[in-house]
């Protein structure tokens, strides 16, 4: 089984890309989906992660406030990486677990890992192509002034507590460039699909 990461910096258009793969008949294992889960009640995650940062980030139905916990970790890479090493772990097993069960039940279909921090997390080394969608640093700001409302400032700071997306690219087996229109996108991502395809 061919084991390919998807990954790209925030504004980039790493889930746009992610779509154009799942309509071409890729099954997309998604971090995001999967962190979502891991900090359900009744999961170790979600214990840890309660006893770590209390219950000041329970909503009043006892879930986890996503936006809560955002605003404590982000900004301070002590406590985001306190969660990190909560939540990593879980999405690695549970995205291990979908790997074994596409292995017996559809061995012919790619399957790409959808997770914004492949590079950080180090998961790049197990896999076994990586794709990286990328746009210039200043289409990078301005897509993220324009899609979250933040000011420049903000936009700034958050694309500093990441991986440089140029940074991102040396990891990459294969660069998808979302600078331009979307039919330029769509019709790499085809190419690229194609050639990871053969290897299933």
């Amino acid at each position: 089984m061919l084991k390919v990461g998807l990954t790209g910096g925030v504004a980039c258009g790493k889930s746009t890309v992610s779509a154009m793969f799942r309509e071409l008949g890729a099954r997309i294992i998604d971090a995001d989906v999967l962190a979502r889960e891991a900090l359900e009640p009744g999961r170790p995650a979600y214990k840890d992660t309660v006893c770590i940062f209390g219950k000041r980030i329970l909503g009043s139905d006892g879930r986890i406030d996503r936006k809560a916990l955002a605003g404590i970790v982000f900004g301070d890479p002590a406590k985001r990486s306190m969660l990190e090493a909560v939540v990593h772990p879980r999405v690695f097993e549970e995205e291990e677990r979908i790997y074994d069960e596409m292995a017996v039940s559809d061995p012919h279909r790619l399957i790409i890992f959808d997770a914004a921090l492949i590079c950080e997390t180090g998961a790049d080394k197990r896999l076994d192509r990586l794709v990286v969608v990328w746009c210039r640093p200043e289409t990078q700001l301005k897509r993220l002034i324009g899609k979250s409302g933040m000011s420049k400032e903000d936009a700034i700071l958050r694309l500093q507590a990441q991986m440089p997306i140029d940074e991102k690219r040396k990891h990459a087996t294969h660069v998808v460039d979302n600078d331009g229109g979307m039919e330029d996108t769509r019709a790499q991502v085809e190419r690229i699909y194609r050639e990871l395809a053969q290897y299933v």
